[in-house]
């Protein structure tokens, strides 16, 4: 795992051995910021990863400018890797969060323009995470959403949904906010 781009491109993440995570790969992340680099100013946006993992999304926001990027998973693990990656490349624009992303959705009250989600495949709620997340008022108009599924579940079941990239067996799903 690297961080593609940016302030830390080429930098290589060792993550511990045994977080529940899948991080997204290297190939497809590079693909998806080849994509992001043509919608979003990094320098000024607050982003929100959901299902962080081990920060691989967090880190390649932060490297790249981003002015607040949070964080948030429910595994301690991963939060306190996030957090001790962050200190050592002096990433404060990271705000690790421990928590439970589907609570988190409904009881935060920050706005961002930028939000990616990688949430467990099997999630039951894996069909609907982009209406919720829509309807719970997270994204500010223009921004944009990003949730990473398997490729053999549709997602375009939204109002906002844009398109779907396709990289083997994961998907991206785009999704953007507009009134």
């Amino acid at each position: 795992m690297r961080i593609i781009g940016g302030k830390h491109g080429g930098l290589r993440l060792t993550p511990p051995a045994g977080l529940p995570v899948r991080p997204t790969t290297d190939i497809a992340k590079e693909a998806l910021f080849n994509i992001l680099n043509n919608k979003i100013d990094f320098e000024d946006a607050d982003c929100l990863d959901l299902f962080a993992g081990t920060g691989n999304i967090s880190f390649e926001l932060a490297s790249r400018g981003a002015k607040l990027v949070d964080a948030v998973d429910i595994h301690f693990k991963c939060v306190q890797y996030i957090t001790q990656t962050a200190k050592k490349l002096e990433a404060g624009a990271i705000h690790p969060r421990k928590a439970d992303v589907l609570k988190f959705i409904t009881s935060t009250k920050s706005h961002y323009d930028f939000i990616f989600a990688d949430p467990p495949y099997d999630l039951p709620v894996l069909p609907m995470l982009a209406n919720n997340i829509l309807a719970a008022g997270l994204l500010n108009e223009g921004g944009l959403l990003v949730v990473e599924h398997p490729s053999t579940r549709k997602m375009d079941d939204s109002i906002f949904f844009v398109e779907t990239r396709k990289y083997g067996y994961s998907s991206f799903s785009f999704y953007t906010y507009s009134k």
